[in-house]
């Protein structure tokens, strides 16, 4: 939006082109489409996809093209929540934004990548708007405030700055409350302070799209991963205070256990799981503690990835080489039959052996010597591991210095 930015430029030499504006709530959305329609001499038509249909469009592309037949001038159809219109009337925007009747501006605070139809995306350029910082929304509540007649405090403006989230207009709506408010005590010298502010704010707004929804649990998985207890508690929290299912971070987290902790502390995998049953008979919200003590307790446990590794290898090897008859030696023995065909013959029974092990294959031929497990060298999983090659004698001990993939 600078003067050298590429939209400023597209507006300066009024020629538009067909856009969807993808941003947060209250980062000007409305307000730049209808700036950019007027700068750069286009007739507007407004449309909200909340409580219009087809038959809105319809009326409004008619509209349209009767302006520029009759006038020349041609027309931004400026859709609001334009995620919210179903791919029916999507599809009715496509041919005048192909022949040039209408430019569309949509605006949409969901993911258009999810929500936008691709041949609309194809004939649209993206632009994408942030949260606005705490300077921006400061210049907007000083202005207000300067409008309504009253002035702020440095504490004040803290207050509103650090509750809106970025978003303009909710700081906008705050600060006119908590004005009206300040008048309610004292009509003729109204003082705004931040009892006004958190009076009129009670709480912080979350919206919780999709792609938010996928990109905070992803942000507490990674979290957890990275054995940081305090970034993985504060996702979590986040995830809560946006209403999301405790049932779904619980699964999350039961996954998680095998996924990234695994074998470094096999206990992970009971916390996590007596986490999701604690979910179930306590509920929401005493079911938060739970939560946070699987989470916290996960993210300091020592990590490795090498069930997922191994899971990862065997799938390749099971995948690649087709149906493998399983080893006679291995087959069932017990059915009337079995031991005619020779199933069960030469299979060694461990526990009639001392320490419970013997050598031999319980792969099939063509995977003899195949491994799939690749153990790592932290936690509890050296010692397992350790273990059971003393009494297997399996060769290559844990490399202490080796490193997890």
């Amino acid at each position: 939006m600078g003067p050298e930015g590429p939209l400023r430029r597209f507006v300066e030499a009024q020629q538009l082109t067909s856009m969807i504006l993808w941003g947060p709530a209250g980062t000007g959305k409305t307000t730049l489409a209808r700036i950019a329609a007027s700068s750069a001499g286009y007739a507007s038509e407004s449309l909200s996809a909340v409580n219009g249909g087809v038959k809105e469009v319809r009326e409004a592309l008619i509209r349209a093209r009767e302006r520029l037949g009759e006038r020349g001038q041609r027309t931004v159809l400026f859709i609001d929540e334009v995620h919210r219109f179903n791919k029916a009337q999507q599809d009715l925007l496509l041919p005048a934004t192909e022949s040039g009747e209408i430019v569309l501006i949509g605006a949409t605070t969901e993911n258009p990548y999810f929500e936008v139809n691709a041949a609309l995306m194809s004939r649209s350029t993206l632009w994408r708007l942030r949260s606005l910082s705490e300077d921006d929304i400061a210049v907007l509540c000083r202005r207000g405030a300067t409008l309504r007649g009253v002035e702020l405090s440095e504490e004040v403006l803290a207050a509103l700055t650090s509750s809106a989230d970025g978003d303009a207009r909710a700081a906008l709506t705050t600060l006119d409350t908590s004005i009206i408010l300040a008048r309610a005590e004292n009509s003729d010298d109204p003082v705004v302070t931040p009892a006004h502010v958190a009076m009129a704010r009670d709480g912080r707004l979350y919206h919780q799209s999709r792609d938010t929804h996928y990109d905070q649990v992803s942000a507490l998985i990674k979290s957890v991963r990275g054995s940081d207890p305090d970034a993985a508690l504060y996702w979590l929290v986040t995830l809560l205070e946006s209403g999301e299912s405790a049932r779904f971070l619980a699964r999350r987290l039961v996954i998680l256990a095998s996924e990234d902790v695994g074998l470094a502390d096999p206990t992970g995998i009971l916390i996590a799981e007596s986490c999701a049953r604690a979910v179930e008979f306590v509920g929401l919200p005493e079911a938060r503690l739970t939560l946070a003590h699987a989470t916290i307790a996960l993210a300091l446990a020592p990590k490795s990835n090498s069930v997922t590794r191994a899971l990862g290898a065997a799938t390749a090897a099971v995948q690649a080489g087709g149906l493998i008859e399983v080893p006679d030696h291995l087959r069932d023995a017990h059915y009337k039959g079995a031991g005619e065909m020779g199933f069960g013959h030469g299979y060694a029974y461990p526990h009639d052996h001392p320490g419970g092990w013997v050598d031999q294959s319980y792969l099939p031929a063509s995977l003899v010597g195949s491994h799939f497990y690749d153990p790592s060298a932290y936690g509890r999983e050296r010692a397992i591991v350790e273990s059971w090659r003393a009494r297997t004698g399996a060769s290559n001990p844990v490399d202490a210095e080796a490193p997890v993939e």
